[in-house]
C-alpha cells in the first residue's frame, strides 16, 4: 500500500492549493534581487499564484488577500467601504476607536482582538490552512493614565512563505524577546504619525532592526506627517511612491534591500 500512497502523492503534486507554504519568519533569508513589484488594477482581481495582495483601506486598516480566496482585514473598524465583502478574519486593537469596533458583523468567522483582560493580553494562533495568523503582545499607554501591559498586538500573517506584520498601535520599541517572537517580517505596516503612537526616531529604530524588505507607512493623518517620516527614513531606505493603493508581492518579488512602499488609502467598492 505504501507505493500506492506515494504514487497518489506524486500525481496530485503532494499538496492542495489551500495548504500554506512554510514561511521563514524565524529565520533570516536573503531576497532575490532585481525583481519588481506587481501592481494590480483592482482588489477584485484574482491574486496570482504564490502571491499576496495588500490593499490600504484607511488609517491602519489593510485588506490582505490570498490566491486561494482568503480575505483578512487589519485594525477593523466595522467599515471598509461600500464593497459587499465579509472578511474571513479581522484583527483589532483598542488604543483608539479608529482601530476596532464593538459590533463586528456576526457573519465574520474569525474576530481577533489584540487585547484581553486589562494587563493580561491575549494569544492567538489561528491556522486557516493557506494562512496562519498569530500575535505578539506589546504595551500601550492606558486611557486612565499609566500603562496597559499587553494591551496592543502586533499581528503576523504567514502566507505563501511570506511573513506580513502589522505593528498596530505600537507605543514602545519592542524588547529583545518580542523581536524574537516576531521573527523575520518580509512586509511590515508601521504607524508613522510621530505622536499618538511613538516618536518618529523610535519608529525608525524599530524599522532599522526589523529590516523588512517592504515597509508600508500607515496611521498618517496628513501628507505633512507622512512626508516627515519619508524625509527621516530616506537616510536608511529607498522610497517607492507610485500612487497605487494596493501591492501584489511574493517571495520572488521582494526587493534586495529594505524599501519603503507608500500606498494611498482607498475604501473598497464593488467594481463591475
Amino acid at each position: 500500500m505504501r507505493w500506492l500512497v506515494v504514487a497518489l502523492m506524486l500525481i496530485s503534486g503532494g499538496a492542495s492549493a489551500q495548504e500554506r507554504r512554510p514561511s521563514h519568519c524565524i529565520a533570516i533569508a536573503d531576497a532575490a534581487p532585481g525583481i519588481e513589484y506587481i501592481h494590480k488594477a483592482a482588489w477584485t482581481d484574482p491574486v496570482p499564484e504564490f502571491s499576496v495582495r495588500i490593499s490600504y483601506v484607511a488609517h491602519a486598516s489593510f485588506l490582505i488577500q490570498t490566491h486561494g480566496g482568503l480575505n483578512a482585514v487589519t485594525d477593523f473598524t466595522g467599515f471598509i467601504g461600500g464593497a459587499d465583502l465579509i472578511p474571513d478574519v479581522v484583527t483589532m486593537n483598542h488604543a483608539h476607536s479608529t482601530h476596532w469596533t464593538a459590533n463586528p458583523d456576526p457573519a465574520i468567522p474569525h474576530v481577533l482582538t489584540g487585547w484581553g483582560e486589562f494587563g493580561q493580553g491575549i494569544d492567538h494562533y489561528l491556522d486557516l490552512g493557506e494562512m496562519l495568523v498569530r500575535n505578539v503582545s506589546t504595551d500601550i499607554r492606558s486611557s486612565y493614565g499609566g500603562v496597559e501591559e499587553r494591551g496592543n498586538s502586533i499581528f503576523v500573517f504567514e502566507v505563501e512563505g511570506l511573513c506580513i506584520g502589522h505593528l498596530g498601535h505600537l507605543h514602545h520599541v519592542p524588547s529583545d524577546e518580542q523581536f524574537a517572537a516576531l521573527g523575520r517580517l518580509d512586509v511590515v505596516m508601521a504607524a508613522v504619525d510621530g505622536g499618538t503612537t511613538m516618536p518618529l526616531p523610535e519608529m525608525v529604530t524599530v524599522l532599522r532592526r526589523l529590516k523588512s524588505s517592504v515597509i508600508i507607512p500607515m496611521h498618517w493623518f496628513s501628507s505633512f506627517s507622512l512626508d516627515r517620516f519619508l524625509v527621516e527614513i530616506r537616510e536608511d531606505f529607498p522610497v517607492e511612491r507610485s500612487g497605487a493603493s494596493e501591492l501584489v508581492v511574493s517571495l520572488r518579488s521582494l526587493p534586495d534591500r529594505p524599501t519603503v512602499v507608500v500606498l494611498e488609502p482607498q475604501y473598497l467598492i464593488d467594481l463591475e
